[in-house]
C-alpha cells in the first residue's frame, strides 16, 4: 500500500507534465480506436471487396493486428531514446509520427479506385500507426509518474486512461454521428474525416509537449551515472532482472484483450452475427469513453489506497466473469440491453485494469531503464492480446459455428495469467530503488 502521508498539492510542473502525457495518450487510444472500429465496420467493405464476407472480416481484422507487430519495434527503439536522451524528446517524435500516419489512413483510395494498392497503403500506414505508438506509452506513463506525489501516483497516472476515455468519446462519437448520414457518402468519405483530424490532435500534442520538463529523478540517476563515468544500455538494464519484464508482459494480457473483445470484436459480432446497425455499436463506445474519462481516476486513487495489485486482480477476474453476459446482452439486439452489455463488460473489469496498468509497469522498473521496461511490457502484451484478439475471436466464433463459449474461455485464460502475474511481480509503490544503480552505488545510499 502506498504511504499514508498527504501529498502536496500538484505544481504548474506537474499539471503541465499530466497534461501532456495525456493527449499523448488521448492520441495513441484515438488512432487504434479509430482504426479498431473502422477494421470492424468499415474497411472490409471498402478495401476488401472481393472477399468473401467472412474472409474480407478476417482480412480487415489482420491489418488491425499488423499495427501491433511493428509496436514492440517502436517501444525498443523509442524506449532507450527516453532513458537516455529523455522522455520529452521521445514523447514529441511519436506524436508527429501517429498524427501523420492516421491522416494517411484517411487518404487511401478504395480498392475498387486502385486495386491491391490500396490494402497494402493501408497495411503500410497501420505498420506506421503501430511504430509510433511503440513508443508513447512508456515516456507518457513514466514522466507523469515520476512528477506525481508518490501517494498519487496511481491517481495522476490514471489520468491517462482519462485520456483515452476522451479519445473513445471522440473516435466513437464521430463514427456515429458521421454514420447516421447517407450510407453511400460515409462509405466513401464519412469515415475519413476522423482520420485526417489526427493531424489536428498531433498539432494540440506537439504544442502541450513542447513545454514539459524532465523529472528530478531522471535528471539525479543522469547525474549519478556521469559522475560515476557510466553509461548502461537500457534494454541492457531491463534485462539485467529479467524477472519484471516478464510479468510486465503476462500482466498486460487481460487489459489488453478487454476493450478489443468487448468493443472491437463485439461491433464486427453485433453487424454480423445479429444485424445491428453500426452507429449503434459506434454510439455505445461512445457512452463507454465518457464513463471511462470519470471512472479511470477513481480506480487510480482506490489503487493509491489499497493497492495497485487488489485492483489491478479484482479488474481480471470481474473481466473473466462479465464476458458472457455480456455477449448474452449482445444478442439481446436491445439498443439499451446493448449499452448495458458494454458498460458491464468493459468500464467495470476493463478500466480497472488499465487505470492501474501503466503506474503498475513504471513502478516495477527503475528510473535508467524505465520507459524501455514499460515499454516491452505494455507494447508486448498489446501485441499478443489486444492486437490478435478480434482476429482470434472471428476464428473461434467461425469456427463453432456462431457461439461465443470459446470466446469466453480465452478471454477466462488470459485473466488468469494476468492475475497470477500480477500477485507474483515486484513493485515498488513507495518511490525506492529496485535494484542497486550500475556503476554508481553510492547513488542508492540512503534509499
Amino acid at each position: 500500500m502506498a504511504g499514508t502521508s498527504t501529498p502536496e498539492p500538484l505544481t504548474g510542473k506537474q499539471k503541465r507534465t499530466i497534461a501532456g502525457g495525456a493527449i499523448g495518450t488521448l492520441m495513441e487510444y484515438y488512432d487504434y480506436y479509430l482504426y479498431g472500429l473502422a477494421s470492424a465496420a468499415i474497411f472490409p467493405a471498402v478495401f476488401f471487396t472481393g472477399e468473401d464476407p467472412v474472409v474480407a472480416q478476417l482480412s480487415s481484422f489482420a491489418t488491425f493486428a499488423v499495427g501491433f507487430f511493428l509496436r514492440p519495434v517502436g517501444g525498443l527503439v523509442f524506449g532507450p531514446i527516453g532513458d537516455r536522451v529523455g522522455r520529452k524528446m521521445t514523447l514529441l517524435i511519436t506524436v508527429v509520427g501517429m498524427g501523420i500516419a492516421t491522416a494517411g489512413i484517411g487518404l487511401i483510395p478504395a480498392e475498387s479506385s486502385i486495386g491491391i494498392a490500396a490494402p497494402l497503403l493501408l497495411i503500410f500506414f497501420r505498420m506506421c500507426q503501430g511504430f509510433f505508438v511503440g513508443g508513447e506509452m512508456g515516456g507518457a506513463a513514466t514522466l507523469v509518474v515520476e512528477h506525481a506525489p508518490v501517494g498519487r501516483r496511481g491517481l495522476y497516472g490514471a489520468f491517462l486512461i482519462s485520456g483515452a476515455g476522451i479519445a473513445n468519446v471522440a473516435s466513437a462519437g464521430l463514427m456515429a454521428g458521421l454514420g447516421l448520414g447517407p450510407e453511400t457518402w460515409f462509405m466513401t468519405w464519412g469515415w475519413r474525416i476522423p482520420f485526417v483530424l489526427g493531424l489536428v490532435l498531433a498539432i494540440v500534442a506537439i504544442v502541450l509537449r513542447s513545454k514539459l520538463e524532465e523529472s528530478d529523478e531522471f535528471k539525479d540517476t543522469k547525474k549519478a551515472q556521469q559522475d560515476a563515468g557510466v553509461r548502461p544500455h537500457p534494454i541492457a538494464e531491463v534485462f539485467r532482472h529479467p524477472r519484471n519484464a516478464i510479468m510486465g508482459i503476462l500482466i498486460g494480457l487481460p487489459q489488453s484483450i478487454a476493450g478489443y473483445v468487448v468493443l472491437t470484436f463485439g461491433i464486427a459480432y453485433m453487424v454480423n452475427q445479429q444485424h445491428i446497425p453500426a452507429w449503434q455499436g459506434f454510439a455505445g463506445t461512445m457512452i463507454v469513453g465518457l464513463l471511462q474519462v470519470f471512472v479511470a481516476p477513481a480506480y487510480g486513487l482506490l489503487s493509491d489506497r489499497v493497492g495497485r495489485r487488489k485492483v489491478y486482480i479484482a479488474g481480471c477476474v470481474g473481466f473473466a466473469l462479465l464476458v458472457w453476459p455480456t455477449f448474452l446482452l449482445f444478442g439481446t439486439s436491445n439498443l439499451i440491453l446493448i449499452w448495458v452489455g458494454m458498460i458491464l463488460g468493459f468500464v467495470i473489469p476493463g478500466v480497472a485494469m488499465q487505470a492501474t496498468l501503466q503506474t503498475m509497469l513504471a513502478e516495477m522498473f527503475d528510473p535508467e531503464a524505465r520507459t524501455t521496461g514499460v515499454n516491452i511490457g505494455y507494447q508486448i502484451s498489446n501485441t499478443l492480446g489486444g492486437g490478435l484478439a478480434p482476429f482470434i475471436c472471428t476464428a473461434l466464433v467461425a469456427a463453432v459455428g456462431g457461439a461465443i463459449w470459446p470466446v469466453v474461455v480465452y478471454s477466462a485464460v488470459i485473466c488468469l495469467v494476468g492475475a497470477i502475474a500480477t500477485a507474483t511481480a515486484n513493485i515498488s509503490t513507495d518511490g525506492s530503488r529496485l535494484h542497486e544503480l550500475k556503476g554508481a552505488p553510492s547513488a542508492t545510499s540512503g534509499v
